[in-house]
């Protein structure tokens, strides 16, 4: 989001294509792999224990009837392992470049590729050349592209006045035209990033596991109110706020959620319908959502500031500099003493 804004800023038009690596933990290829991790000057038993790690690995297919003999697995990592996903991101650290006017961006086997240009036909042109070279990137690895997975998306302002544009991108003899909303991460984005859309999902799922959960305590019997208070706090909240640390809900969306989370703390406390609203949140002991939604943005705000800064490396010619001098004490005014 912040490098769609900053390209929109001088007037360019921005797309973003999304990609997913199809089957991509299963095709991590540990000689490839071993190689890649040498050339980057990784220590060589670091080396050696992952490529242990993913060597002489068997696997058994377990049916009714199977004969529960093990086959000897060459390729992939291991289901379940945390360093699973970090092994495979060295082995697709191949498709990320660095490119001008755009961005190249993935979470694991999600990959996007963000680009700008004056006109939304120049960044269908740039999407089509970007995924070529990531696509014979991804041969030379054993990797591809997940087609029913594709999607492509025009940015737009909330002030643009021109109709929205339609053209497709044909990558690979499929033709992809252009999302109104797209999933990525969690987050539902639309071209002008309305935030109503995305609250709309949150609060669908929210009332469909609130109806389930209810089940459990009926007014009078079943869970006691401070085990209700831990289901709302730890299980309600979180999917309705998601996002809430990016994403501001707009008056509509937080109307809906406050409807919701107002059912919510009535069950949680066992109150009359007729009870203000104005008292639930004190009763239950649970936050309003406009207040917990502040303090989440916060919090995120506060962790991007405290987050250290990426080492830099010296210039090549800094030893011919010569060092700072010590700042000079002040002057003090005639008459005063230090």
């Amino acid at each position: 989001m912040h490098e769609v804004k900053t390209l929109q800023r001088p007037r360019l038009e921005v797309s973003t294509l999304f990609l997913d690596i199809k089957a991509g933990f299963d095709n991590v290829n540990a000689p490839t792999l071993r190689a890649r991790l040498l050339a980057s000057q990784v220590p060589s038993y670091m080396v050696d224990w992952v490529y242990s790690f993913l060597s002489e690995r068997t696997c058994t297919l377990v049916f009714r009837g199977s004969p529960n003999i093990p086959s000897l697995v060459s390729v992939g990592t291991p289901q379940g392992s945390p360093i699973s996903p970090l092994l495979f991101l060295l082995y697709v650290a191949p498709l990320h470049m660095s490119i001008p006017r755009g961005l190249v961006v993935s979470y694991v086997d999600d990959l996007s590729i963000t680009v700008a240009s004056p006109s939304y036909i120049g960044n269908i042109g740039r999407l089509q050349t970007l995924f070529s070279t990531i696509a014979a990137k991804g041969q030379d690895l054993g990797v591809s592209f997940s087609v029913p997975k594709t999607e492509l998306i025009h940015w737009r302002t909330p002030s643009q006045r021109t109709p929205p544009s339609h053209g497709p991108i044909e990558l690979e003899d499929h033709m992809f035209r252009p999302s109104k909303v797209v999933r990525w991460l969690g987050y539902w984005f639309t071209p002008s990033f309305n935030t109503a859309h995305h609250y709309s999902h949150r609060l669908s799922l929210a009332q469909a596991i609130f109806s389930f959960v209810k089940r459990l305590s009926s007014p009078g019997a079943g869970v006691r109110p401070f085990l209700c208070h831990r289901v709302a706090n730890g299980l309600l909240l979180p999917i309705i706020t998601y996002g809430a640390d990016l994403l501001t809900p707009n008056y509509a969306a937080l109307r809906g959620m406050n409807s919701f989370w107002h059912r919510v703390q009535r069950w949680t406390t066992n109150n009359f319908s007729s009870t203000s609203t104005s008292i639930l949140s004190p009763e239950a002991c649970l936050p309003p959502i406009i207040s917990y939604c502040r303090y989440k943005r916060r919090l995120a705000a506060l962790r991007v500031g405290c987050a250290p800064l990426m080492p830099t490396r010296p210039r090549p010619d800094s030893h011919h500099l010569s060092p700072p001098s010590p700042p000079s004490e002040p002057r003090m005014p005639p008459g005063t003493s230090q």
